[in-house]
């Protein structure tokens, strides 16, 4: 309120230039798609993901081929998804219930905690071991109602290390195990990933870009910002915040005045409002730099999930703001992409207003041991 009333901003205390050449660079999206993505631990969904033993989900948006699971004794557990014959991807849903995966190929089947079950004609095959030919297991880590894993059977999942004791402590608190899956909306979109982060570091452009949408509910460049880390909060102020002026501070709620955006490093970007969360993942093509998908994914909370016309009217909201994302932002984003690919100018500009960008770009530098962007007085 006192930022608004006085016409402040968060200040980063100086200016950045980063190279364009982070969002078109082949040699450098390949060292981050190892680094990253192959040899880090990702957020794959939220308990609501998997309800229920039998459960499952599948993603190919990681270097392995990923199935997770939920198994008979409640247990998240990770596997790469391919049989042990001859390496067939084993589940093509997205996701789903079964109590067996059989795969296409010769009909290996596999149980839901990965043990392979059935081998159509074993003797003649040679009568395999199967306690040697189950489910290659990844690291798997369900926390805080969030579903961890890492794509590299050798790796290992530290959440202390990675998200640290204050976020990890802030982000159960709010309650995301209670969460059931609501839709997802998928974009393949033609511009660098960091660059679909980059869009959700700043409200400088809400004024301008969002006139007709986001900035009829949002004050535009006015936000508050905290970062733990590699990871941060940025709190987007909303017009009802005006609304609670009046009221005694007891009174206040986060959710009305504001919309908590948390960036987990290196591609996640999670909204929590009162009714549930949208979740933001990012994810780099493995051929072409100026490409990524994004996958957006809603969730609601119980006494909104039980409702049919509640849950109808909140798939509508989250339909409208992938919409928004994707339809102005990645648009835009699309269009940096243009520029940076054809190597027409080799910087653009970080402002004093957009510290999320400077910590964006810093971690992932400090990440691959490259120099920092140092902080300018002038642009």
């Amino acid at each position: 309120m006192s930022r608004l009333d006085d016409g402040l901003n968060v200040d980063a205390g100086g200016f950045c230039r980063n190279p364009t050449s982070v969002y078109a660079d082949p040699d450098l999206a390949e060292r981050e798609r190892q680094a990253f993505f192959a040899g880090h631990p990702h957020l794959v969904g939220l308990t609501g993901d998997l309800p229920e033993p039998g459960a499952f989900l599948t993603s190919d948006d990681l270097p392995t081929p990923l199935l997770a699971t939920r198994d008979d004794d409640g247990r998240l557990r990770a596997f790469v998804n391919a049989c042990r014959h001859r390496g067939v991807v084993l589940e093509e849903r997205d996701r789903g219930g079964a109590r067996r995966f059989t795969c296409p190929f010769h009909r290996w089947s596999y149980d839901i905690g990965g043990a392979l079950v059935g081998i159509p004609n074993a003797d003649h095959f040679g009568d395999p071991d199967k306690a040697c030919l189950g489910l290659v297991e990844l690291p798997a880590l369900e926390e805080a109602g969030l579903l961890w894993v890492h794509p590299d059977p050798e790796g290992t999942i530290d959440l202390e290390e990675q998200l640290g004791p204050e976020l990890q402590a802030e982000l159960a608190s709010w309650n995301l195990d209670e969460l059931a899956y609501l839709g997802r909306d998928d974009y393949d979109v033609a511009c660098n990933w960091k660059l679909a982060m980059d869009t959700f570091g700043e409200t400088y452009h809400f004024p301008s870009l969002h006139s007709e949408t986001i900035h009829l509910n949002f004050y535009g460049n006015v936000q508050c910002y905290d970062t733990y880390g590699r990871n941060h909060r940025m709190l987007l102020c909303k017009r009802d915040i005006d609304g609670l002026r009046d009221l005694p501070e007891d009174e206040w709620q986060i959710t009305t005045a504001a919309l908590p955006v948390y960036w987990l490093f290196p591609n996640v970007q999670l909204m929590p409002f009162a009714e549930g969360i949208h979740l933001v993942r990012a994810y780099p093509s493995s051929t072409d730099p100026g490409r990524h998908v994004s996958r957006i994914t809603w969730y609601l909370r119980p006494g909104p999930a039980a409702d049919p016309q509640f849950r109808e009217m909140l798939t509508m909201i989250s339909r409208g703001f992938g919409s928004i994302i994707r339809d102005e932002d990645y648009v835009v984003s699309a269009s940096q992409q243009r520029t940076a690919s054809s190597g027409a100018i080799d910087h653009v500009v970080f402002g004093r207003n957009e510290p999320a960008l400077h910590h964006y770009h810093g971690t992932y530098r400090r990440m691959l041991n490259m120099e920092p962007l140092p902080l300018l007085e002038h642009p």
